[in-house]
């Protein structure tokens, strides 16, 4: 059976959350981030008050790429908790969707209502250089799967999620807010997600910039889906690691992408807090 046709195991799902939420006190959280490719140390600044190593979450196993820490943190950010999930799982690394998608259920089953995705991506559009950061406005699935398909569940949502909004315009406007109040300079654009794990050739970074993709990557996509049809708020944000293939003849490598990231490191550090805090203040003024 092909990989993205497996369909999702919903008691083990629902098992592994009820087990985390027991060993994280009962939390409830006001908004989750999953933490990509060079975006570890993001949280730095963050008052950890539990923490779950992937390889302890039956339904996770441990990260096994460089770069994820590999590691699910309840962290306080000045103002309420969040999910921090350092690291994530790949569709071109698992055997079945629920490793990939469990922070975004997990997220959702302990009542957070935003989702902070982040990823490194490479650059399509010109102006988006390396070490830049760009907020997704929208994303193309050129992953050839979805984590939707197979037997409905209501638990994941309606069976033909609406995704028109998928990126809230309003998150989007407070990570502009939020890198203004910092001085950091931060684009916009489309994200595209591929399976991987090879990089893309150059005749499809020529396809992919036809299409209306600015960046490229091999995560994010599936999070946001299922995010989006269980109803929570999704921003993401992007580093630019590398330009894409087809727009210079330099061999392309993660340890390039980490390289890049870590000089990237105080401003995406900076803007995520910064963001989280504002998010945080604007849902406790509601509760």
């Amino acid at each position: 059976m092909e990989q993205h046709m497996i369909p999702l195991q919903m008691d083990i799902l629902r098992e592994s959350a009820e087990r985390v939420r027991t060993r994280l006190g009962h939390p409830t959280p006001m908004a989750a981030a999953i933490l990509g490719s060079g975006w570890g140390s993001a949280m730095a600044d963050w008052t950890v008050t539990h923490t779950i190593p992937y390889g302890d979450i039956p339904v996770m196993g441990a990260a096994a790429v460089k770069g994820h820490a590999g590691a699910l943190h309840l962290a306080e950010t000045g103002e309420g908790s969040c999910l921090v999930f350092q690291g994530r799982r790949h569709f071109y690394g698992c055997a079945a969707w629920e490793p990939v998608i469990f922070p975004v259920y997990l997220a959702h089953q302990l009542g957070a209502s935003t989702l902070l995705l982040t990823n490194a991506a490479g650059g399509v559009r010109a102006d988006l250089q390396p070490g830049d950061l760009m907020a997704i406005d929208d994303h193309i699935n050129g992953m050839g799967a979805n984590p939707l398909c197979g037997p409905h569940h209501p638990d994941l949502g309606p069976r033909f999620p609406d995704l028109t909004h998928l990126y809230t315009p309003a998150l989007r406007r407070e990570l502009d807010e939020s890198a203004t109040a910092r001085d950091i300079p931060l684009k916009h654009g489309t994200y595209l997600a591929v399976s991987g794990p090879s990089y893309e050739t150059p005749a499809e970074v020529r396809a992919y910039a036809t299409m209306g993709a600015d960046a490229v990557g091999m995560s994010t996509v599936p999070e946001a889906i299922l995010a989006g049809s269980l109803g929570l708020r999704v921003a993401g944000l992007s580093c630019i690691t590398n330009r894409a293939a087809a727009i210079d003849n330099d061999a392309l490598s993660h340890d390039d992408v980490i390289e890049i990231t870590q000089a990237a490191t105080p401003r995406m550090r900076t803007l995520v807090t910064t963001f989280m805090q504002r998010v945080g203040a604007a849902t406790a003024t509601k509760r």
